[in-house]
């Protein structure tokens, strides 16, 4: 049996048909759900995976696109995620995963497929390779697909006091005058994130730019002005 039929196969065991629709709603999905919920989906993958291991870099890639491309429910494309994350290939997170990953933010296109590849993949990228994914953020921040941009603006959520506030600020900016929901809600967690780390420059820097309501509402929510 191939990973792939083994994580379908797995999927349908710990499925909740009942809960199903609600799950859809909530996502706006195109995709219909299955009905799992994180905890059992993470239990059974990582089980598959162990059970599955893969030989070479391009045969995970390749599977992992696999997955994601012919998903019949949403949550294949959550498994796609997990097996992009899997400890198992860490070594295989290299410049070569970047299509890869452009792809799956760009066709996945909402919150639950696209934050935690730009936090945790795309933002790993960005610790190991920080010449080049640099580049590559800032030309993200300034693509027409919101997606790519809210990825460059969250790629550093984890970075703590290695983030790099040039590159945050200079990845926020080109969407300060955004309209779009996502855009702003993704610079107000950023900046909360980074208030965490220093709270008095996040409120120097709301304080002087134009952020929108939301925006600074999200940054300063856990910050006494």
């Amino acid at each position: 049996m191939s990973i792939i039929e083994a994580v379908r196969g797995a999927l349908a065991e710990v499925a909740d048909p009942v809960k199903a629709p609600a799950m859809r709603a909530y996502m706006k999905s195109e995709l219909p759900f299955l009905g799992v919920q994180s905890g059992p989906r993470r239990t059974a993958l990582k089980k598959v995976f162990a059970g599955h291991r893969l030989d070479s870099a391009p045969e995970w890639r390749k599977a992992v696109l696999t997955l994601w491309r012919e998903a019949e429910y949403r949550e294949e494309r959550y498994a796609a995620i997990e097996l992009t994350g899997s400890r198992l290939y860490r070594d295989w997170q290299t410049l070569y995963t970047l299509p890869m990953y452009e792809e799956m933010i760009v066709t996945g296109a909402w919150w639950d497929l696209v934050d935690e590849l730009a936090v945790h993949r795309i933002g790993t990228l960005l610790r190991l390779f920080p010449d080049t994914m640099k580049v590559t953020m800032l030309e993200w921040a300034r693509d027409p697909d919101l997606w790519k941009r809210r990825t460059s603006i969250l790629c550093q959520n984890t970075f703590k006091d290695r983030t790099d506030l040039g590159l945050l600020y200079a990845c926020i900016e080109p969407s300060l005058s955004d309209t779009e929901f996502f855009a702003r809600k993704a610079i107000g967690w950023a900046l909360r994130e980074y208030a965490k780390t220093d709270p008095r420059e996040v409120v120097r820097y709301v304080n002087n730019h134009g952020i929108s309501g939301l925006s600074r509402r999200e940054a300063l929510k856990n910050v006494a002005e």
